[in-house]
């Protein structure tokens, strides 16, 4: 890697029906390279909420930041204001443009034979069920991490997929997209639409929806290479 500026920050937002330890497989390569590694603890509870959140937590660093996002916290690192925010990594992620929701390009095409049936519940919200988690959500990890997974999910808000998204900062900044083909939640069609849109680098993979737990080096090396290119001294 070329050499980082001083405090250059890697900041890993976490998706529905998860928390900062479904990255953990990622931070240890990362601080290797010499990065801060943070794992942002979004509420999930609206997706202004969560850019909130997320805006605070790139407030506590000091140097350039990367924002990594997976799932749907895609649409919230595209939130972030903060000029310090010099690029943006995609892992199977959704990414609204202005004014749509997250329902709106999670929808878009039709979804996996075996992706999961979910509705919210009298509190407005929505869990995955063990199916989702067996078949979809990372089918491809062992049996350990899909009970793993499971036993710690954090529920999904309805207002986070239809509250309308602000203008992204897609547009401005530099972006990567790792298109996850095995994906069975986000229809791998939806992410390659998505990611030309943002006129992202594109690295296509044979990994499910979270390679974050099935294939982690694939995903270092692409936070590595955008880290390698944006946050340089």
């Amino acid at each position: 890697m070329s050499l980082l500026a001083k405090n250059a920050a890697v900041i890993l937002v976490h998706g529905a029906w998860a928390d900062g330890s479904s990255w953990s497989q990622v931070v240890m390569p990362l601080a290797k390279e010499g990065l801060e590694v943070i794992c942002a603890p979004i509420p999930l509870t609206s997706l202004s909420e969560d850019i909130g959140t997320l805006n605070r937590v790139i407030a506590r660093t000091e140097g350039p930041v990367l924002l990594a996002a997976h799932a749907y916290a895609g649409a919230v690192i595209a939130g972030a204001t903060d000029e310090r925010v010099k690029s943006l990594v995609y892992v199977a992620a959704l990414a609204p443009d202005e004014g749509e929701t997250v329902a709106d390009v999670f929808y878009k095409e039709p979804p996996h034979p075996q992706a999961p049936q979910l509705q919210p519940d009298g509190n407005g919200l929505i869990w995955m069920t063990h199916e989702g988690f067996q078949n979809a959500f990372a089918q491809n990890s062992s049996e350990e991490a899909k009970a793993l997974s499971e036993a710690t999910q954090r529920p999904l808000s309805v207002p986070c997929i239809q509250e309308q998204a602000p203008k992204p900062a897609w547009k401005s900044i530099p972006s990567w997209f790792l298109i996850a083909t095995e994906d069975r939640m986000i229809n791998p069609k939806t992410q390659e639409f998505m990611a030309r849109r943002m006129g992202a680098k594109v690295r296509v993979r044979a990994v499910d929806h979270t390679p974050l737990l099935t294939a982690p080096d694939e995903v270092v090396d692409i936070i590595r290479e955008a880290a390698s290119e944006t946050l340089r001294s």
